[in-house]
């Protein structure tokens, strides 16, 4: 019998519990996002709000639930369309090799050269800030990783014995592909698309705070941050409960894969 995994466990319902409260944030929000009580402002938490409220009198719990609505929506979609793009790339290169997989591997390289906070900037430098933008430019920060990533298992899988006997059958590479390849991807895709989310929910949050990221006056829990810092001294609490939002939200994606990790490694 397979033992627990408790990381597996913790960081599934950390995911699951703060998915839930971003899909439900419209109906389990007290205020709406925007909503301002001026003789609240920077109040600590109370009776009315919870968490306390900022320096506009917005409440911070439905700001944050909110927040996670946004954060949730770039991470996830950013990585996913890294995913599809740099897996791909990736693993038709392990399949095809010669000059293709040498183009699309430098290509790779050339990202990779970059610091990823520096070419997410790059990338919104020239497409302006803005929700959409900081969703491509996290896009483009994991094609590399991705690639990369994929194409190492996937050229061991080409030279399997199993793959080798498939061609000599007469099976087509795509059906090779689809049947044999993938499927045996399944765990690292899952694996390092859990611990990419952990990061791009800190590369999302690190530009909302530089004002690069989600503009105003959607909710975004890296602005809130970055918002927050001139009140520090008066009212800390937005400071201190945005930013446990975003490290609630990047832990329970790295427990997820830790625990992923540890579920598909035979070694284990």
């Amino acid at each position: 019998m397979r033992r627990s995994n408790p990381l597996l466990v913790i960081g599934l319902v950390l995911v699951l519990g703060q998915a839930l409260m971003a899909v439900l944030a419209p109906w389990i929000a007290p205020y709406g996002p925007d909503a301002q009580d001026i003789l609240a402002r920077l109040h600590g938490p109370e009776a009315a709000h919870w968490l306390g409220s900022d320096n506009f009198g917005r409440d911070t719990l439905s700001r944050i639930l909110f927040g996670y609505r946004t954060l949730f929506a770039i991470s996830v979609a950013s990585v996913l369309a890294a995913l599809g793009v740099g897996g791909g790339l990736g693993v038709l290169a392990a399949m095809r090799g010669g000059w293709l997989a040498v183009v699309v591997m430098r290509c790779m390289d050339v990202l990779f050269a970059f610091p990823i906070i520096l070419l997410a900037i790059a990338v919104i430098a020239v497409l302006g800030p803005g929700a959409v933008s900081t969703g491509i430019a996290i896009g483009v920060v994991y094609v590399p990783i991705f690639a990369r990533t994929l194409r190492g298992p996937a050229l061991l899988l080409r030279e399997a014995d199993y793959i080798a006997a498939a061609r000599a059958s007469g099976t087509t590479e795509m059906k090779i592909l689809w049947r044999h390849v993938l499927p045996n991807l399944s765990g690292i895709v899952l694996v390092q698309t859990s611990l990419s989310l952990s990061t791009a929910i800190l590369v999302e949050a690190s530009l909302s705070f530089l004002g690069l990221g989600t503009q105003p006056p959607t909710a975004s829990l890296g602005r809130m941050l970055a918002e927050s810092r001139n009140f520090l001294v008066l009212s800390p609490w937005v400071a201190v409960f945005s930013g446990a939002a975003i490290l609630l939200a990047s832990l329970g994606f790295n427990l997820l894969g830790d625990g992923l990790q540890e579920r598909f490694d035979p070694r284990a």
